[in-house]
C-alpha cells in the first residue's frame, strides 16, 4: 500500500515585504537581491498575536473543505517548522485543537527546511503500515521571527507561510510516494543555526544582547553545500527510479536561492518550465516552500494523474533529501 496526495492547499499571510521596502531600512538594493538570490518580495505576518500555528491552521482549513471531510476523521497531524509557536506544546497540537481534530495525534518534526520532506515520508510510513488512514502533513514558518532586520545577509532571504497535503491510501502501489532518500549531516551544523533559546543558551539579557535568538548564517558555506547535495540527491533518486530526464513531469524544489534551484535542474537534464519556482513572490519559508510549491500546481491544474514529481531540499543540521512522487 503507497500513500498518495488526496488534497493540498496553502496558506499566507496578506502584507507582502518587498525589496523596495528592505531599502529603506537596510544598505542593499533590489538589483543586488534579485541578481543573487532570485527573489522579489515575501509575505510577512505582521499581527505579534498570531503565529506559526495560525498559518498552518488556515492551510489545514483548507485541506478539509478541499477534500469535504470532517476533522474528526484526521488520523494524525504532522506539522514539519523550525519556528513553533513555543518550545512546548507542539505547534500540530495548537492546529489539532484549533481545527477540531479530536480524535488525531499530533507531534512537530524539526528538520529546518527539509522538514516537509522528513514529515511526508514519516507520515506516508503510517498509511503503508496500515494503521493510518488520513495523515495531515503541514510545513509551516513564521521565519520574520527569526530574523534580525539589521542583518542584510539573511533578512532579505526569508519570508512566512504555511502549506500542507492529506496522505490517504493510494487506488494502487503504482501512485503515490514511491521512494525517499533522507540525509543528514550534523558537522554542519554551526553554519546554520539559531543559538539562543534551547538548554544550551536559554533567554538571559546577555544571549538577547548578542542576538543569539536570531538565525545565523555561514551563506557561502551553506549555499556551496546546498548545491552540491540538493543536485546530487535529485539525480540519486531519479536512477534509483529508472527515470530519465523525459519522464519528469516536475521538480519541486525547496526555494533557498534561484542559482541553486536552476543548478539542480541542470544537473538533472530537464528544461527551466518543468521546474516550480515562487521564490520571486515567496522568498525562503524553509518548511513551507515545497507545500507551497504542490498547491500551486494542483491549483493550476498542472498534475495529472501519473505525473512524477522529484521533491528535492537542503536545510539546517545539514539536512538534505529527495522524493519520488507518483502523482494519483
Amino acid at each position: 500500500m503507497k500513500a498518495a496526495i488526496t488534497a493540498t492547499a496553502k496558506f499566507l499571510p496578506d502584507d507582502v515585504l518587498t525589496n523596495q521596502d528592505l531599502e529603506k531600512i537596510l544598505d542593499t538594493s533590489d538589483e543586488w537581491i534579485r541578481t543573487r538570490t532570485g527573489i522579489r518580495e515575501r509575505r510577512i505576518l505582521k499581527d505579534p498575536d498570531k503565529a506559526t500555528s495560525y498559518l498552518c491552521t488556515g492551510a489545514a482549513r483548507s485541506i478539509l473543505d478541499k477534500r469535504g471531510i470532517r476533522a474528526e476523521e484526521i488520523d494524525l497531524i504532522i506539522v514539519a517548522t523550525m519556528s513553533p509557536d513555543m518550545l512546548f506544546p507542539s505547534t500540530a497540537c495548537l492546529v489539532q485543537r484549533n481545527i477540531g481534530a479530536l480524535n488525531a495525534w499530533a507531534f512537530d518534526l524539526s528538520g529546518a527546511c527539509s522538514g516537509f520532506l522528513y514529515a511526508l515520508t514519516t507520515g506516508a510510513q503510517f498509511i503503508e503500515a496500515g494503521t493510518h488512514r488520513k495523515v495531515l502533513v503541514i510545513g509551516g514558518e513564521k521565519m520574520s521571527a527569526l530574523m534580525d532586520y539589521t542583518d542584510r545577509n539573511t533578512c532579505v532571504l526569508f519570508g512566512d507561510g504555511a502549506a500542507g497535503v492529506l496522505l490517504e491510501p493510494s487506488q494502487d502501489d503504482e501512485h503515490g510516494v514511491m521512494d525517499a532518500k533522507l540525509h543528514a549531516d550534523g558537522r554542519g551544523s554551526e553554519h546554520l543555526c539559531m543559538p539562543g533559546g534551547g538548554s544550551l543558551h536559554p533567554a538571559t539579557h546577555e544571549t538577547v544582547d548578542s542576538k543569539l535568538h536570531f538565525l545565523n548564517q555561514d551563506g557561502k558555506l551553506v549555499f556551496k553545500s546546498a548545491v552540491t547535495a540538493m543536485a546530487d540527491i535529485a539525480v540519486d533518486v531519479m536512477e534509483h527510479n529508472g527515470l530519465d530526464s523525459d519522464d519528469i513531469s516536475y521538480l519541486v524544489p525547496h526555494q533557498a536561492n534561484k542559482r541553486i534551484i536552476q543548478a539542480t535542474a541542470e544537473r538533472m537534464g530537464i528544461d527551466m518550465g518543468k521546474v516550480a519556482i515562487n521564490i520571486d513572490r515567496y522568498g525562503n519559508t524553509s518548511a513551507a516552500t515545497i507545500p507551497i510549491c504542490l498547491a500551486e500546481l494542483d491549483e493550476a491544474g498542472k498534475l495529472t494523474s501519473g505525473s512524477n514529481l522529484i521533491l528535492v531540499s537542503f536545510g539546517a543540521g545539514y539536512t538534505w533529501g529527495g522524493i519520488y512522487l507518483k502523482w494519483q
